[in-house]
């Protein structure tokens, strides 16, 4: 029983035991006293009777009469005359009142006894008869019945009164209970709330106040471990001068998204020198070269801005080299892009390098998923070297032996993509994630989307996911992929993990779309959990507005490919996340690279300051899962633990 209902029982009771008190005590009184007023009713008769019957006490039938005149005007019992000398009844009236409604428990309750009283009738200075005379109690047995009722209902609607007044106090009194629940519950999702109005009550305001320090001691905790490995990311993957992320990080992303046959997409590779940096530097001055450097890369994340379905990685490698990776980008957006930067940068060699132009070159080089990110390099560097030899143009792109297919023109994605959607022949692929203490215990399947073309062969989605984000249809495929999901669930009790794109989550309709299925699927919340990737994250009001209604559905979020915006991670202690995927360029090679292994330890004691699971993407050797099992990672997804596949 809650401390609530228990409080509001206590008063309940201790009114019934006061008033129930109160009742006996003042019942007893008014007992005593109508006991007392029988014997004087009855004493006060039988005394005016005798002295009525004085002067007639030889006449029988006035003697009657002055009887039932007595006897008929007030309760009484009986009434005798009778004669001393013999002891010879003369006259005798009896009756028994009636209840008048009071009920026989309650007059056997009360256990009022009838009173008497007696006088002598005289006949000059001889005794000649004696008046006997009993009051009946029922006159005020009826007097107690009625002020039992009385105080009865005055009980019950103080009883009332006082209840539904405690309720509201008590609940009152006791809300910050209630927010204090909230606040252990919200622990529980990785959430941290504090109660700013503190209560009055003074035992209560100490609870508060020390659950407050608590909440307020956990988030500066986790806020230490986070700022402490954002910055050894930064130390770690960032450039100190442009802020641009660094070689290291360039090339774990490019063997990631370059070799990555399920998820990763064609592209470009675009190589970027800066001319005669060495040159530049003993003109103008270290701090004017480093000025340069800075608003080279600036120009390069402007310009690469207008592309933002790209995803564009931008470095800068070493010197003046820097480097920028663009899946999803086709080939006539390269040359947009190239020539877009070549007018950039043009401008400037107004910085004091005005016998410089233009300001840099640049290469380019396609790659498809699969390819040798080696040989790509090479053939990026080979383009470079050749723009640096010319000087019209200041870009060269290279498509030797990764040329656009024919397949992939725009017209052919458009129809193909089109009909897919209109005829829902997308086809379901799950791959699982196991924990990794335990690879055969399988956390939950991660489901991937394949297109079927007109031959009926599956398309991977690095393929045909930029071209849907081309043409705008990003949401019609979460909205059939969720459809097709919830009915694969209700004939199959895994868990699974679906993918939302960030056009969904911008799109009102679309995302109303996805919450009224999931509303009609709500049994099926504690099995699915919905997935975001980190580059794909909306802005923090809509995030939280995201998380609570999915919560309130009865479902679960989480964050995929995690690990570019850690800084980001202190924002996510609000949200109640199921788990954090890592992504997989920080796993690959981990065993080997010590720097990858710092970096996801501070991630994980971040993490478990706040218990949430980490699980991490595309293990693929039994190093990386040796190390990640030491690390005490949850889960592990990937080619080593499971193909993609369909449901079997």
């Amino acid at each position: 029983m809650s401390l609530f209902k228990q409080l509001l029982l206590a008063i309940c009771l201790f009114l019934v035991v006061a008033f129930s008190g109160s009742f006996m005590v003042s019942l007893e009184s008014s007992r005593s006293q109508y006991v007392n007023q029988l014997r004087s009713h009855a004493q006060d008769a039988a005394t005016a009777l005798a002295l009525s019957l004085t002067p007639n006490i030889d006449d029988p039938a006035m003697v009657e009469l002055m009887v039932s005149s007595i006897f008929d005007s007030g309760y009484y019992s009986s009434i005798k005359v009778i004669d001393t000398a013999s002891n010879a009844l003369l006259v005798e009236r009896h009756a028994e009142p009636d209840p008048n409604g009071v009920p026989a428990w309650f007059i056997r309750l009360i256990g009022l006894e009838a009173a008497g009283g007696d006088a002598i009738v005289s006949r000059g200075w001889q005794q000649a008869a004696r008046v006997e005379v009993v009051s009946h109690p029922m006159f005020a047995l009826a007097k107690l019945w009625q002020s039992a009722l009385g105080s009865l209902g005055w009980l019950l609607l103080c009883g009332a009164l006082s209840a539904v007044l405690g309720a509201l106090l008590l609940r009152r009194q006791l809300k910050p209970l209630d927010y204090m629940v909230a606040q252990s519950h919200a622990i529980a999702r990785r959430e941290f709330l504090s109660l700013p109005d503190l209560p009055r009550t003074p035992e209560l305001r100490r609870v508060v106040q020390a659950m407050n320090q608590m909440v307020e001691k956990l988030k500066a905790l986790f806020q230490e471990q986070a700022e402490r490995s954002e910055k050894l990311r930064v130390e770690s993957y960032q450039d100190s001068l442009t802020g641009l992320a660094n070689r290291r990080y360039f090339e774990m992303q490019l063997n990631a998204l370059v070799s990555n046959l399920e998820e990763a997409r064609p592209g470009y590779l675009l190589l970027l020198r800066v001319k005669d940096l060495a040159g530049l530097n003993q003109r103008l001055g270290g701090q004017r070269t480093d000025q340069l450097l800075q608003a080279v890369g600036q120009q390069l994340q402007r310009t690469c801005a207008n592309y933002p379905e790209t995803n564009n990685l931008i470095t800068r490698s070493r010197g003046g080299e820097f480097a920028v990776l663009a899946p999803g980008l086709v080939h006539e957006e390269a040359i947009q892009l190239a020539q877009a930067l070549e007018v950039t940068l043009q401008s400037l060699a107004d910085t004091g390098a005005s016998d410089v132009t233009p300001v840099a070159c640049i290469g380019m080089a396609p790659y498809s998923p699969g390819d040798d990110p080696q040989a790509l390099l090479k053939l990026a560097d080979e383009a470079l070297a050749r723009a640096e030899s010319q000087l019209e143009p200041g870009w060269v792109c290279l498509e030797q032996g990764t040329a656009p297919q024919a397949a992939d023109t725009h017209h052919a994605w458009h129809s193909l993509l089109d009909e897919a959607l209109q005829q829902g022949r997308f086809q379901l692929f799950f791959q699982p994630v196991v924990a990794c203490e335990a690879p055969e215990r399988v956390l939950h399947y991660k489901v991937i989307s394949r297109v079927l073309d007109t031959q009926g062969q599956a398309i991977a989605a690095g393929r045909f996911l930029p071209w849907l984000e081309r043409f705008g249809w990003s949401a019609r495929l979460d909205v059939l992929m969720l459809e097709q999901v919830l009915k694969h669930m209700h004939s199959h009790k895994e868990a699974l993990a679906l993918n939302l794109s960030a056009a969904t989550l911008a799109d009102p309709k679309a995302l109303q779309r996805v919450y009224d299925l999931l509303a009609q699927n709500a049994v099926l919340g504690p099995r699915l959990t919905l997935e975001i990737g980190e580059e794909q994250l909306p802005e923090q009001a809509v995030l939280e507005q995201l998380t609570r209604r999915l919560r309130a559905l009865g479902f679960s979020l989480s964050l995929q490919r995690f690990g570019g915006r850690f800084s980001m991670i202190g924002n996510l202690a609000h949200l109640g996340l199921a788990y954090l995927k890592i992504d997989g360029s920080y796993i690959r090679a981990i065993d080997h690279e010590r720097h990858k292994r710092l970096f996801i330890e501070a991630i994980q004691r971040a993490a478990h300051s706040i218990d949430l699971p980490l699980i991490a993407e595309r293990v693929e050797t039994e190093g990386e899962l040796k190390v990640l099992r030491e690390m005490g990672i949850q889960g592990v997804q990937g080619r080593l633990v499971g193909e993609p596949a369909p449901w079997r």
